[in-house]
């Protein structure tokens, strides 16, 4: 905005009044009259000009007293003529809005954006994008600026800054930029207008790229000397045509050069693909164009004029290549090569030499299609020969006199594509197995469930020292390393019930140090180094310790010669975290663990498979590659991030982040884990168990019975309530969750109706987080499966003393 200069006169009113103005008035009045009065005598006029001195003073001060209000007003008010004037002069749309929220000025492009003139932050009809603009304005007035990226408004994607403003800081300053999506024409743009058109200049190429509508839209300096008669003349959004004539024989030369100059030879590379979503042929045709003009040579003969073309092509970041009408390869570029997979030097005869057996003829029918007849192009899909799993688009579009070139071929590197579409297909894949690794631990744990009941059943009958008490003990050892596995399998699919804390990670690391100097032996050397300011994290302490051990233990078997394994643990503020650029990472504040190795080293092939299940690279019987798939799971669950680093002969690095937890009791210490201790598990009262599993049911009514409880059974949830209603003395309620017909959350739901006291625990081999949406019932206990009858009966004594039943 323009400042107003102040004139001489608005300057000395404008300026505050001093407190010695008038003292020194009363005193060169005095000063005056005692002069007078000295030098004629005369008492009387002495005091008539003292009067008169201070008379006019007074009056002067009356007049800048009345004329320094709208002086002021003047000032205050802003130039908004001159403001509007800047803003349509920039590229951007501009609005000021003030204190009361006001629109106090906009550009004539906020009006076409925005139609209306609405006033910011309501220029659109989205609640929640005028929020997100509302909080943006906020903080603009409290921090003096704020930013709302990739605002939408129909075709338009626009950033929002947002700036305080003014003399006094009264206004908001509101600037939309519009966001360019980057595209091919964008590339060709600066293709021509940079270095690589100079040079095309320079081998006496012309290059110009037009739109659809015939009108050029960049040209590199050669075409613009010979067509405009300056190299820095400005032609953009002219006609094509017109620069352009044509004689009575057909050819074609530049309109500026009449009749002393050469006819040229016209090469058009369209710049939109078939494959592109919407393209035809026809919108190819009509579509942006990138034309290459060159000087037809005296000989009448095409060589030279292939050899231009030739260095063209070279220096094109395109994958291009020329064949003739019998389909042999004239001439590759390197990024041909590249995205056809070609090694130095190599260049292959014909073009079906480059793709699959089955793809080889349909090729060669292309390219002699597109050798004769009139100029066309089009795309067909075919499968590389060191690639068979990837199709790929092949382009290929018909050029005449170019000597023995008949057909320009075009091929896409989707190298980073195809990179892309395994990392969908691995994930896709991961997420398939995970359900599948969850479905099969929930069946298998009740399985579990009732053959370690049986076992606790049948060695309470049994004392050490008997011919069966051995096999028993070994059965019982055996489902627990098997309950073990469906922990691993849950963990990888992250469906595993965790106990969340808040801790710190340099407590976790101290917790488990003792424990891996025993695992890594005496040739590793354990290295553990903590930074400062670290941030508490939410976790399961005993999985965080898995995931440590686990790290551990691969650390280990990585150097079977002996090394060093070093545990770090350090701070990564969100700053940090935003300069890594990180795609998977979100930017935030996480509290980091590194478990590095000097060992072998990961190679790069194997490296992307780590994380799978089942994945590894141990001997047959000394693995069961569940090991960083279960750290991958405990991880994932608990909202944290991995990631493998590693170089062959050099050792491996996993870092771990997990968000700093910010909540009301970030602050508050874990409680500590105190030892165990064995509780009392017999009781007495009654208790209803709804188990479909006839295994499960079995063995959980003896064991319950055997604790000395009353036992009522049901298969179902129907049958649970019907139970329920024909018995009033019901102390605490056992259930499935998963069941046919009327499942456990369903039933504790009608239960609680009339019994709203009633404790209810809940047993499943699923995990608890992943039914809590399901259950989503107030005061109700949790037993994983499977479970130990010492287990089920603790966990009915803390239910029933956590919730009694109403007298």
């Amino acid at each position: 905005m323009a400042a107003r200069l102040k004139t001489d006169d608005e300057a000395w009113l404008g300026q505050p009044p001093s407190p010695f103005v008038l003292p020194m008035l009363l005193g060169a009045a005095l000063l005056s009259a005692g002069l007078i009065l000295y030098a004629a005598g005369d008492a009387v006029l002495a005091a008539g000009f003292a009067a008169s001195v201070i008379a006019i003073a007074a009056l002067m001060r009356w007049y800048r007293h009345l004329t320094a209000p709208a002086l002021a007003d003047r000032e205050a008010t802003p130039d908004w003529t001159v403001a509007r004037a800047a803003a349509d002069a920039s590229n951007i749309a501009i609005a000021v809005t003030d204190r009361s929220g006001r629109l106090v000025c906009a550009s004539d492009l906020f009006g076409e954006w925005f139609p209306g003139y609405p006033t910011p932050p309501g220029v659109s009809n989205d609640a929640g994008l005028t929020e997100s603009l509302s909080q943006a304005a906020r903080a603009a007035w409290r921090d003096g600026d704020g930013k709302l990226e990739g605002l939408a408004m129909g075709a338009l994607r626009l950033d929002v800054d947002i700036a305080r403003t003014g003399r006094t800081e009264d206004y908001l300053l509101w600037r939309f930029t519009p966001v360019r999506q980057p595209s091919a024409l964008d590339d060709v743009h600066r293709f021509l207008t940079g270095e690589a058109g100079r040079q095309l200049g320079e081998a006496g190429i012309m290059a110009v790229m037009i739109g659809g509508e015939g009108r050029i839209r960049a040209a590199n300096g050669a075409f613009l000397l010979r067509a405009a008669g300056r190299i820095d003349a400005n032609i953009t959004g002219r006609d094509f045509a017109a620069h352009m004539r044509v004689d009575d024989k057909g050819r074609l030369f530049l309109a500026r050069e009449e009749n002393g100059g050469l006819p040229l030879r016209l090469l058009q590379v369209p710049l939109r693909r078939a494959s592109q979503p919407g393209a035809t042929q026809a919108t190819v045709q009509d579509g942006p164009m990138l034309l290459l003009l060159i000087d037809e040579p005296t000989g009448g003969g095409g060589t030279s004029a292939l050899s231009y073309i030739e260095t063209l092509l070279s220096l094109l970041p395109f994958g291009l290549a020329m064949a003739d009408r019998d389909g042999r390869i004239l001439f590759v570029n390197k990024a041909f090569a590249r995205a056809a997979g070609l090694k130095s030097g190599d260049k292959p005869s014909y073009p079906g030499d480059l793709v699959a057996r089955e793809d080889q003829a349909a090729v060669a029918d292309a390219v002699r299609r597109f050798a004769v007849g009139p100029q066309m192009s089009g795309d067909i899909v075919v499968r590389m020969r060191d690639q068979p799993d990837e199709p790929t688009a092949l382009s290929l579009a018909g050029v005449r006199g170019l000597g023995e070139a008949a057909v320009l071929l075009s091929l896409k590197d989707n190298s980073e594509e195809s990179k892309l579409k395994r990392q969908v297909a691995q994930a896709t894949k991961m997420q398939a197995i995970g359900q599948l690794a969850g479905g099969v631990a929930h069946d298998f744990n009740n399985i579990l469930t009732a053959i370690i009941g049986h076992c606790d059943l049948m060695l309470m009958r049994h004392v050490p020292g008997d011919s069966d008490y051995d096999d028993i003990q070994q059965v019982k050892s055996n489902s627990n390393r098997a309950a073990g596995l469906t922990r691993q399998l849950l963990a990888f699919s992250r469906q595993q019930t965790l106990r969340p804390q808040i801790l710190q990670l340099p407590d976790i690391v101290s917790d488990v140090s003792n424990l891996l100097k025993r695992l890594l032996g005496e040739n590793v050397r354990l290295e553990v180094s903590h930074g400062r300011n670290l941030g508490a994290v939410r976790a399961d302490p005993g999985q965080l310790e898995q995931v440590i051990v686990n790290l551990a233990v691969n650390a280990r078997d990585a150097m079977p010669e002996g090394g060093t394994l070093n545990i770090q643990t350090y701070a990564v503020p969100a700053a940090k975290a935003r300069e890594m650029r990180q795609q998977i990472l979100p930017v935030s504040d996480y509290t980091a663990l590194r478990v590095s190795d000097t060992g072998l080293g990961i190679p790069p092939d194997i490296l992307a498979k780590i994380f799978e299940p089942f994945f590894t690279t141990k001997e047959l019987g000394k693995g069961t590659g569940l090991g960083l798939s279960t750290v991958y799971g405990i991880v994932k669950q608990s909202g944290g991030y991995i990631f493998a680093e590693s170089e062959l002969g050099r050792g491996a690095s996993f870092v771990i982040y997990l968000p700093v937890y910010s909540g009301a009791d970030a602050q508050q210490e874990a409680p500590a884990r105190e030892p165990v201790k064995r509780a009392e598990t017999w009781g007495s009262g009654t208790i209803l168990l709804v188990e479909d599993e006839d295994m499960v049911r079995a063995v959980a009514e003896r064991a319950l019975t055997r604790q000395g409880y009353t036992v009522l059974t049901a298969n179902d949830g129907e049958q649970g309530l019907e139970v329920l209603a024909a018995h009033d003395d019901i102390d605490l309620l056992i259930s499935d969750v998963v069941m046919p017909n009327m499942d456990g959350p369903a039933m504790v739901a009608r239960a609680r109706v009339s019994h709203p006291h009633l404790p209810v625990l809940f047993m499943s081999g699923y995990a608890e987080e992943q039914l809590r949406k399901s259950i989503d019932i107030a005061n109700v206990a949790f037993l994983p499966k499977p479970f130990s009858v010492n287990q089920l009966a603790q966990a009915a004594r803390d239910t029933m003393a956590m919730h009694p039943a109403a007298e």
